[in-house]
């Protein structure tokens, strides 16, 4: 029998049998070691990493539960363990697990391999960006260290919560460049509210910060705002 569940996805679905039950080719975990996990749909997925059902219900009734009340699998991936224990079958575990998955993922576009490409022009930085940072649900002001092949060598974290001159001191800023080196950087934050459009604040910051650089001879490329599969270049449109 099949369940749709939204979208396109239909799944098998075995109710009130434990999966251990299920035909060997119908258990996400032994499809994943024989097939791949790329056959796999984002329910069986989720169900290995929950790992067991709860009661009646099994591992993959609970991620299709989690799947349809987030709605998309990116609502799911900005989930806290609280959010994730509100539901009936996630526990402390289970919760902690999904968590560290999707945070594993964010980190695997931050990942020394993925940081080392050129960067030519704001939608290059934007698109390596937008994945880490869409999903947060606070701010979150980054520096990106460049080199003199316009390289990322790293970026570094300055403030986490609402973006303020006070927290992102120049000195602050240009600490890390000079320490690794940079021979330039780019800013850049993310809007969780959805918005793209700069701040006073934001555009106040940006020129504090463009100013300094001019006095340390490392310049200010761009500061750019992501918010969800969005972005702002404040170079692009003449803030800086």
């Amino acid at each position: 029998m099949t369940e749709k569940i939204s979208g396109n996805v239909n799944e098998t679905s075995f109710y009130h049998t434990k999966i251990r039950d299920w035909p060997a080719n119908e258990r996400p975990r032994e499809k994943l070691i024989n097939q791949g996990p790329e056959i796999l749909t984002e329910s069986e997925l989720l169900a290995i990493l929950i790992g067991s059902g709860s009661g009646k219900i099994t591992a993959l009734d609970l991620a299709k539960r989690l799947l349809v009340e987030h709605k998309s699998l990116r609502s799911l991936a900005s989930s806290g363990v609280g959010d994730l224990k509100q539901f009936k079958g996630i526990g402390d575990a289970r919760a902690v697990a999904i968590v560290a998955a999707f945070e594993l993922a964010r980190r695997l576009h931050s990942s020394p391999e993925a940081v080392q490409q050129i960067i030519r022009t704001p939608a290059d930085v934007a698109g390596k960006f937008i994945p880490i940072l869409r999903d947060l649900k606070q701010e979150v002001f980054l520096v990106i260290l460049l080199n003199s092949a316009n390289r990322i060598i790293k970026e570094v974290t300055i403030t986490r919560g609402l973006l303020n001159s006070s927290l992102t001191h120049p000195r602050e800023v240009f600490r890390h460049a000079i320490v690794d080196h940079a021979a330039s950087i780019i800013l850049m934050h993310n809007h969780p509210s959805g918005n793209l459009e700069p701040s006073q604040e934001d555009v106040a910051i940006t020129k504090q910060l463009v100013e300094a650089s001019k006095v340390v001879g490392i310049p200010v490329h761009d500061h750019l705002i992501i918010a969800g599969d969005g972005f702002t270049s404040f170079a692009e449109r003449g803030l800086m």
